[in-house]
């Protein structure tokens, strides 16, 4: 599936496959796991293709697991591993939050058909996630951020949220100067609220709602 988060797309994917990592051989378990990359022309300098296994692309696709596997009932999944790629067709900022939201999308897919061909019982959800960008710019809070306000921002922050309202990740830090527990406040809260409208969305693309 394609997410657009203003002009960031990102192309989401998912691919079941029967087998699991040996560390959990004989658990009953299965895994989701991600790779995230951006293709060479998706950003204004061209990006190394061998950047995708390096840094920046290793800790977002494992930050995309991390959110995935917190809304999946591994031990309904079986011993199989769902493999999400969010390939980067286009970047303006907020890259790593538009590919945790699509490929939830992906992955509800993914494990639908699963259900359907009777290879699990039940889709082995247990929420949604969805992630946002948030920051300060100028003074100002200011919800999913594109690249020119986040290379200006005064405060960056990206948030990962399940459906009953817990956090599965925080990445925050100030980029100039400090900033107030209210303001923390005023951006959890801005952020939740976009990522509510964004479960809608979710749900509206699968046909749930």
């Amino acid at each position: 599936m394609l997410i657009a988060f203003g002009e960031t797309k990102v192309l989401c994917t998912a691919t079941v496959e029967e087998r699991i990592p040996p560390f959990l051989k004989d658990t009953g378990k299965g895994w989701v796991t991600a790779e995230y990359g951006m293709l060479p022309r998706s950003s204004h300098d061209r990006i190394s293709r061998d950047s995708v296994k390096k840094g920046r692309a290793m800790e977002i696709s494992r930050l995309i697991g991390r959110s995935l596997r917190a809304v999946v009932d591994l031990a309904a999944l079986g011993e199989r591993q769902i493999m999400i790629d969010c390939d980067v067709i286009q970047a303006d900022g907020g890259t790593r939050t538009a590919s945790i939201s699509g490929a939830y999308v992906a992955l509800h897919d993914a494990l639908t058909h699963l259900t359907k061909l009777g290879k699990v019982p039940n889709i082995p959800l247990i929420g949604q996630c969805a992630a946002i960008s948030v920051g300060v710019i100028h003074g100002a809070p200011m919800l999913d951020l594109c690249y020119t306000e986040d290379s200006t921002a005064d405060v960056d922050m990206n948030l990962v949220m399940r459906d009953d309202g817990t956090y599965i990740e925080i990445q925050g830090s100030a980029e100039g100067a400090s900033f107030s527990r209210k303001t923390m406040d005023d951006l959890l809260a801005m952020g939740e609220k976009g990522i509510r409208e964004l479960f809608a969305l979710q749900r509206s693309a699968l046909g749930l709602t």
